[in-house]
């Protein structure tokens, strides 16, 4: 019809307290008065191509904490028939999937327990491949492509985890500053401070949990020395002179930071979550980089 229509984050909606009545009237009339005056906080909304994408993103999720339990399932089963090997394996690699294959039990529902628990693991394994293999073929032919590749030069961040920042951050371009990115996925800490008061708090949690959990599991990377070496090595084949600085830069901060926030008392997750917050900001400073970049390609 011609109208410009956003849609507003419920959460941050701005509400008096001392309202009682609640009605569909009020609430336009509110809404109304709200946008007029700007304080409604406009929501993105990916296209189809990018929700495709953030859905097999999911998928894939979905298909490991399937394949997880399953792998929990078959593990305490054995646990109760006291069966454990007899030597130390590399859990579910292939010596210890032989062992699981050349076991024999004494009762026959038992051996078909067995059998069944192994049976779906192998499944989950095979279902997982096949959507981690789906989901490279669709990030590689995605607009944001060039996103995907710049995100995996820095240390704790592969494919895999690049393609599910992208699916769910979207573009980072639409987050003016590295603030509003570490707010929107949740890793600063609350606040409640009046006049000389000053407190800080938790993190708020807010936003998108699945990224601030990959995330800390990327940041707990930068607990080891600084180096380029192996499969980030091969990551970084090709990518751009300032976005290669922006992750050596990134890993010696972050390694320092957490260093020097353990040795003042911190816990250790503790300190990873605050260089998970970090983090964030040098992922934003990266994709700034490349959209300069392909801009200055195309002029």
């Amino acid at each position: 019809m011609g109208a410009t229509c956003i849609v507003a984050a419920p959460s941050l909606i701005p509400r008096k307290p001392g309202e009682r009545i609640k009605t569909d009237r009020r609430d336009a009339l509110n809404l109304a008065r709200l946008l007029r005056r700007g304080d409604l906080t406009a929501v993105w909304v990916p296209d189809e191509a990018h929700e495709a994408l953030r859905d097999l993103s999911r998928a894939r999720h979905d298909a490991q904490v399937d394949l997880l339990r399953h792998r929990h399932q078959l593990g305490k089963f054995l646990l109760r028939q006291g069966l454990f090997p007899t030597q130390r394996l590399r859990r579910w690699g292939k010596m210890h999937r032989a062992w699981l294959q050349s076991l024999h039990l004494t009762h026959v529902s038992h051996q078909t327990v067995l059998r069944d628990y192994l049976e779906t693991v192998d499944h989950a394994e095979e279902r997982l491949a096949n959507l981690e293999a789906e989901l490279a073929l669709a990030a590689a032919q995605s607009p944001l492509a060039p996103l995907i590749t710049t995100l995996q030069a820095f240390r704790g961040i592969a494919l895999t985890t690049a393609i599910i920042l992208v699916a769910e951050l979207g573009d980072l371009r639409r987050f003016p500053s590295p603030r509003a990115l570490m707010g929107y996925t949740g890793l600063v800490s609350t606040e409640d401070s009046s006049g000389d008061r000053h407190h800080r708090g938790r993190i708020t949690k807010t936003g998108n949990a699945y990224v601030r959990h990959v995330l800390v599991e990327a940041a707990w990377q930068y607990t080891r020395a600084p180096g380029v070496w192996g499969a980030l090595k091969k990551r970084q084949q090709g990518l751009p002179p300032t976005v290669l600085a922006i992750s050596r830069k990134a890993q010696q901060r972050l390694h320092r930071r957490v260093r020097r926030l353990t040795h003042r008392g911190k816990l250790r997750h503790v300190a990873v979550v605050a260089i998970a917050r970090e983090l964030a900001g040098f992922i934003w400073a990266a994709a700034q980089t490349v959209s300069m970049l392909a801009q200055e390609v195309a002029a």
